[in-house]
């Protein structure tokens, strides 16, 4: 009876360990939102799943089967045995895994390994009380610890009702402090990609004269706006400017409901995110929701040059401005624009003016130009002058990991590394392409783009080869597509490196011996959940 208990704290501890990983993927996949977190352990279950946890499944099966003491004692030790190697192997595992993004312990996941934690008890305090049940509750608790993300998953539902409760409250809470600030300003920004670089940008310009209160980093849920409504929003504020991210149709309409925009702009509507919302039709809809969502007197802010937004039949009449670069006919356009490691150059007419006003950034690429037009246009409503404009532009700081250009040790790093797509990989290709030296890419390709996942990384294949020097390749499986497109257009095969992790990149990059100043790109950076072990 005594090793049966040591059996059981020993395995309670090892729970403990081995669940944070656990919390932290279901944290990382949005609480199972649309499904992710399932998904992501359906994906991954031969992992998950492993030889170790099956063998200490036979040997409590062998525990509860056997009415021999002596082999009871034997299959015990062996089951130990099997607990301890498993401890030992995940606390190497954890030494050498450094994520990218930890798990945060927040109180919603502090309730959720309360919860956890219980359900891991109820076996062992049904055997405090009824000794016969002994081999039984090993057992149980041997399988649950061997399907741990499942429990995790069931925690996770019994938790529910609470964190709706909770959820509502805070939704309440952050409503009835937005209707009362009759005179904020509050704009929604989507799209496909550039949310993040488009409302930094047009915080910097609006922030010129107005107080403006951007959604921090990429804070672009639900939970997300709650959180800065009720914690970052103050009377001080002027405007708030809301970033709205979307995994399926339905969702930015939902994000305005909470936030109430006035003004919106979408930066672009491409593919990301095909997976979840299943067609480009549907990416289409669910990112034109915002402008469906603003009030009749409110401004929504669109690119002419973008084809799936000018083919949108919008439902709503509130005034749009059109902004682009090759699009005559529009609000805000730009022209003569020039690309240099620097920074970009460029000349901007408004409508009904006839000059052209030259703007200056250190921003990269022509994606950022377009960002920088949203801004403009919006700005120039609000009544900014056109040299205050400039002064905004010239200020605005590179957004972290979006086309962010730093020297490290002996090469320049173009820093893409958030949330790669086609169109937006493309951009960060023509930016490395103008600059001067030895052009490198590192990439472990792109994500959630469905059943043309592959089509898209073969074609960012065959894309780099135009550029390119060298490649390193991050994750041989995953990045099999994009080597496929390289070799397709005769791309040099001893210039290709793979590798595991994208921190072996920085050493080989600073290793290479040339005389050319190096420029590599850093397109996408996969989160912890598409690691391969």
């Amino acid at each position: 009876m005594f090793l049966n208990y040591i059996a059981y704290l020993l395995i309670l501890t090892y729970v403990i360990y081995i669940s944070n990983r656990a919390y932290h993927m279901l944290q990382q996949n949005l609480y199972n939102e649309n499904n992710r977190y399932l998904k992501w352990v359906w994906k991954n279950k031969k992992n998950i799943l492993t030889n170790l946890n099956l063998y200490g499944i036979v040997f409590a099966l062998f525990i509860l089967i056997s009415n021999n003491n002596t082999l009871d004692q034997f299959f015990l030790i062996i089951l130990m045995s099997v607990y301890l190697v498993s401890y030992h192997k995940e606390k190497n595992a954890k030494t050498l895994d450094q994520n990218k993004k930890p798990l945060v312990f927040t109180k919603r996941v502090k309730r959720l390994v309360v919860t956890t934690n219980l359900l891991y008890l109820i076996p062992l305090i049904i055997t405090i009380f009824d000794h016969s049940f002994v081999e039984m509750g090993l057992f149980i608790t041997t399988v649950m610890t061997s399907f741990n993300y499942l429990v995790v998953y069931i925690a996770l539902l019994i938790n529910h009702p609470i964190e709706r409760s909770i959820y509502h409250y805070y939704e309440r809470q952050a409503k009835n402090k937005l209707k009362s600030m009759k005179n904020l300003k509050i704009i929604g920004i989507t799209g496909s990609y550039g949310k993040t670089s488009c409302k930094n940008i047009l915080a910097d310009i609006l922030n010129v004269k107005f107080n403006a209160l951007p959604t921090p980093k990429s804070l672009n849920t639900f939970n997300g706006l709650m959180i800065t409504i009720n914690n970052k929003l103050s009377k001080f504020d002027d405007i708030f400017i809301a970033e709205m991210g979307a995994y399926v149709k339905g969702e930015i309409h939902r994000l305005c409901e909470l936030v109430t925009p006035q003004y919106g702009i979408i930066t672009s509507i491409g593919t990301a995110h095909l997976e979840t919302f299943g067609s480009r039709e549907n990416i289409q809809k669910g990112k034109m929701e915002l402008i469906e969502a603003l009030p009749s007197d409110g401004i929504g802010v669109l690119n002419k040059d973008d084809p799936w937004q000018v083919s949108y039949k919008i439902q709503n009449k509130c005034k749009i401005l059109w902004v682009g670069i090759d699009s005559d006919d529009v609000f805000v356009k730009a022209s003569n624009i020039k690309c240099q490691a620097t920074g970009t150059t460029f000349d901007v007419k408004f409508e009904g003016d006839p000059k052209k006003y030259p703007f200056t950034t250190k921003l990269l690429g022509y994606h950022n130009v377009y960002n920088i037009l949203a801004a403009l246009a919006l700005g120039y409503t609000f009544g900014i002058s056109i040299h205050d404009l400039q002064l905004g532009v010239k200020k605005v700081k590179p957004v972290e990991h979006r086309l962010e250009l730093k020297k490290l040790g002996q090469f320049y790093q173009i820093d893409d590394a958030y949330n790669s797509n086609p169109i937006g990989a493309k951009s960060a290709l023509d930016v490395l392409n103008m600059m001067p030296g030895e052009k490198i890419v590192v990439t472990p390709g792109m994500v959630e783009l469905g059943d043309k996942e592959d089509e898209y990384n073969r074609l960012f294949g065959e894309q780099i080869a135009e550029v390119a020097n060298q490649v390193i390749l991050v994750g041989k499986k995953k990045t099999e597509p994009i080597y496929d497109g390289l070799i397709a257009k005769q791309f040099d095969k001893d210039k290709i490196t793979i590798i595991n992790d994208v921190k072996e990149a920085y050493t080989i990059l600073n290793s290479l011996k040339t005389k050319k100043d190096i420029y590599a790109l850093f397109e996408n950076d996969l989160p912890d959940t598409y690691n391969e072990k």
